[in-house]
């Protein structure tokens, strides 16, 4: 290196700053006409802000493998149908199903058989015929615990099926977020990627360039570091995209290793809603499921009250049977069994329906209060990102693509340096970097308004 800029040093003093530009012009020359980052060739898309100005962003590159692309209509329906949790939470429904069945069940009749009369000692000359008696009997149920039963299982059946809502619900808006972090982390690894490959490209340049004595070696240092922290940040950005998509994977169900997917839907696709407080608040309150499912609460704590309020109520054991001496022929007998319910009416269980009942209704406003505070935070961060996202579209990335543009032709014409034009290009970086990132945040604040909501919200 040494070496180097003593061949450098060799050069008269006066010729060396317009010379280096020369070579220096010539050499972006040749990198923006070939490199497709600033070239004006189809792999860049237009992105219109507010002003209708278009803006290129960069696409996706060509992946080598071929990973089954999805959107995330596709995302919800794949863990519909395998998702591992949502298989174990309709178990709970299937339960509160088969306890139905014993519900609707009577008690089962009984059959006694008995012997009477059979002599302990023999020999003494007195013989007692023994008897034999056969006996059925059948407990009748009263104060219709039968019927109210049966309601009672309903009503713990509807309340599984509305907790297995739950789960639905958010295990479905927790993928759709795993969705949008796929689609963002793979827009920066992009971005990444492309500045990367530039700034290589450039650093080989400049190298010969520095071989050759025309600039010095503190400029190449420079385009060094700059590279180094490009290279980091496209590491980081290929960790991030492998972590969000297995994340996803794993969130589909399934086995995620064999699933190898990918996210399709752009990172830069913008659609604005307008949402009032009042229409979305009616909305949370008729579909909120944990709020269903405290309503459906206190409708099975109801039928429970009622079936233990008839528990108290004795049931009648009728039976007959008959008595049979078979040298002295046959006797029949008829009976009825009700108990008397002197100490235990059933207080305790009473007791526990009752409570279970004040329970869910504290339960209900409870969730009742916190629907209203989720949609009002939701609307109000949703309103904030909203305005970040409108602030990009106003005019900016359409101001660093000139900036970049700009110092493009100043150095070609010797009023610009290599280090202004690298930074023009991080600071396009950065800004599209922001958007991205602007962008799933809004979507982000759009789907905790629609958990806040249990309400689709995207067109």
């Amino acid at each position: 290196m040494h070496q180097h800029i003593k061949k450098m040093n060799k050069y008269p003093r006066h010729r060396q700053p317009g010379r280096r530009m020369s070579y220096t012009a010539c050499l972006l020359s040749l990198i923006l006409a070939t490199h497709p980052m600033f070239a004006q060739d189809k792999s860049v898309v237009p992105f219109k802000d507010a002003n209708a100005t278009t803006v290129g962003i960069p696409t996706r590159q060509t992946q080598t493998s071929s990973p089954k692309r999805i959107t995330i209509s596709d995302a919800v329906s794949i863990f519909l149908q395998q998702n591992l949790q949502l298989v174990a939470a309709r178990y709970d429904v299937d339960i509160a199903e088969a306890e139905k069945l014993s519900a609707r069940l009577r008690p089962n009749p009984e059959v006694s058989v008995g012997l009477s009369d059979i002599p302990l000692t023999f020999g003494t000359g007195i013989f007692k015929p023994q008897t034999y008696s056969y006996g059925v009997s059948q407990t009748l149920e009263m104060g219709g615990k039968r019927q109210k039963r049966i309601d009672v299982a309903n009503a713990d059946s509807t309340l599984a099926q509305a907790q297995f809502q739950i789960v639905v619900w958010q295990l479905t808006n927790d993928v759709k977020k795993k969705f949008y972090a796929v689609v963002l982390a793979k827009s920066l690894l992009d971005l990444s990627q492309e500045n990367e490959k530039t700034f290589a490209d450039i650093v080989t340049r400049t190298t010969d360039i520095f071989k050759s004595g025309e600039i010095s070696g503190l400029d190449l240092q420079r385009l060094e570091v700059e590279k180094f922290k490009f290279d980091t940040d496209l590491a980081n950005s290929e960790r991030d995209y492998q972590l969000a998509l297995r994340d996803l994977r794993v969130a589909l169900g399934g086995d995620y290793r064999a699933m190898d997917v990918e996210a399709a839907s752009p990172i830069d696709y913008y659609q604005p809603y307008d949402f009032s407080f009042a229409d979305l608040r009616d909305k949370a309150l008729a579909a909120r499921p944990d709020l269903k499912a405290a309503q459906f609460s206190e409708t099975a704590a109801d039928a429970s009250i009622r079936l233990q309020n008839a528990q108290r109520i004795p049931n009648v054991s009728v039976g007959a049977g008959i008595e049979q001496v078979p040298a002295g022929g046959s006797t029949y007998n008829v009976g009825v069994s009700i108990p008397i319910p002197l100490s235990d009416r059933n207080q305790e269980e009473r007791a526990k329906a009752l409570i279970q009942k004040q329970k869910a209704q504290n339960d209900q406003r409870i969730i009742a209060n916190q629907v209203l505070s989720d949609v009002d935070k939701g609307l109000i961060a949703f309103n904030i990102q909203k305005r970040r996202v409108e602030l990009y579209r106003t005019g900016v990335l359409t101001k660093v693509t000139d900036i970049q543009t700009a110092t493009e032709f100043a150095l070609k014409a010797g009023e610009s340096s290599t280090l202004e034009l690298l930074d023009a290009i991080r600071t396009r970086r950065d800004t599209l970097a922001g958007f991205y990132q602007t962008i799933f945040d809004y979507e982000s604040a759009l789907l905790d308004l629609e958990l806040a909501t249990a309400t689709p919200l995207q067109k």
